[in-house]
């Protein structure tokens, strides 16, 4: 699977349009992806996106929840009823949806941060402020990571 990594801010033009960076664009592409999926991310003001594959596996998580459950109508109505599919014009722009600008409290720039599978749209001076947050928060508790085996490789490194 091809992974959205890094950072990039970019501004956004008069008409509100702003080119998502060509990593990005690249790694949509890989996927098959034509357009992305762009819904707000309810924990932060921000806005998450991803492509087509990602959404389908999100939406087929919320049929694991049970059928009318609190749990999964509010999931349901937070990303499914929200995200907008935004396809890309000849430069590789997309022009933001209002309510989602709103919601990230976006003006004349934004970062674009890469999370794995899926990627996020943010404020610049508030990603900085979340992420030095993250960074604190992570440090303080001593977080750590266990690695998922790679094919032939075992729990202990060798093969």
């Amino acid at each position: 699977m091809t992974l959205f990594v890094g950072r990039h801010v970019n501004k956004i033009d008069s008409k509100g349009r702003v080119s998502v960076p060509k990593p990005f664009r690249a790694a949509l592409q890989a996927q098959g992806s034509q357009i992305l999926y762009a819904y707000p991310l309810f924990k932060h003001a921000a806005i998450e996106a991803c492509g087509e594959d990602f959404m389908a596996r999100l939406s087929a998580s919320l049929d694991d929840l049970d059928m009318f459950s609190d749990e999964q109508d509010d999931l349901a109505a937070i990303v499914l009823e929200n995200a907008h599919p935004l396809g890309f014009d000849p430069e590789g722009r997309i022009t933001l949806p209002k309510d989602l600008a709103e919601h990230a409290g976006i003006g004349a720039q934004v970062s674009f941060v890469g999370r794995g599978a899926r990627f996020q749209i943010w404020e610049p001076k508030a990603y900085q402020a979340n992420r030095a947050t993250a960074f604190e928060r992570a440090k303080a508790r001593g977080a750590t990571l266990k690695l998922r085996p790679d094919g032939g490789e075992t729990e202990g490194g060798g093969s």
